[in-house]
């Protein structure tokens, strides 16, 4: 065998080596990413939005007919909602038991002077979704429909629940990915609110 063929089959040799080991480091590379995730102390479920600080994508949405708050029928949600206000944009379903599980925090929010709390009720049924609040209590300011997911997508919602903080400006200020709770509220939405604000919560 000449020296040229030597050096093409050593070559070859060395591009199948390289070929076969690729699966492998990138599962390392993946797991490394993951392991670092899991071990850095930050929560997870905080998850970074390209939208966040970025206009929301609002949408005219179709009304929870039937849903009253105070005694009056809760309004649409419309692209005018939230407008010269900060808001708190919650996206919900009867169906999604970690939302059965917030809604107390959501309602407690909805008390809060500095906030507008909006509902988009997600894949749901009318009559499951009256039902939920009418067991729950409503929260929620204004409440659209959003049957297909639509303004889900613009939202770039990976799972309801999900709740975004929008300023005054419409500009997205906060995301939380899953239920709130006493830490997501401690460490990340109160500190937005009071940022945006300007204001501290109100003790008692």
């Amino acid at each position: 065998m000449s020296e040229s063929e030597n050096n093409a089959e050593g070559a070859g040799m060395r591009t199948r080596l390289v070929l076969a080991g690729l699966p492998l480091a990138i599962f390392l590379g993946l797991a490394l990413i993951f392991w670092t995730q899991l071990n850095s102390g930050r929560d997870i479920s905080e998850i970074p939005s390209a939208l966040i600080g970025n206009k929301a994508p609002w949408r005219d949405l179709e009304p929870l007919a039937g849903a009253t708050k105070d005694g009056a029928p809760t309004p649409a949600l419309t692209t005018q909602s939230g407008k010269g206000k900060l808001t708190l944009v919650n996206f919900w379903a009867s169906w999604c038991v970690p939302c059965r599980q917030e809604h107390p925090a959501v309602m407690a929010l909805s008390k809060d002077p500095r906030l507008t709390v909006l509902g988009v009720n997600y894949k749901d049924g009318s009559e499951n979704a009256l039902r939920f609040l009418g067991e729950l209590g409503n929260p929620y300011s204004a409440i659209g429909l959003d049957p297909d997911g639509r303004m889900a997508i613009d939202w770039g919602v990976y799972g309801i629940p999900e709740t975004y903080l929008v300023g005054p400006d419409g500009t997205i200020l906060y995301k939380k990915v899953g239920p709130l709770d006493e830490k997501s509220l401690r460490d990340g939405l109160y500190p937005a609110i009071e940022k945006a604000s300007g204001t501290p919560a109100q003790s008692g």
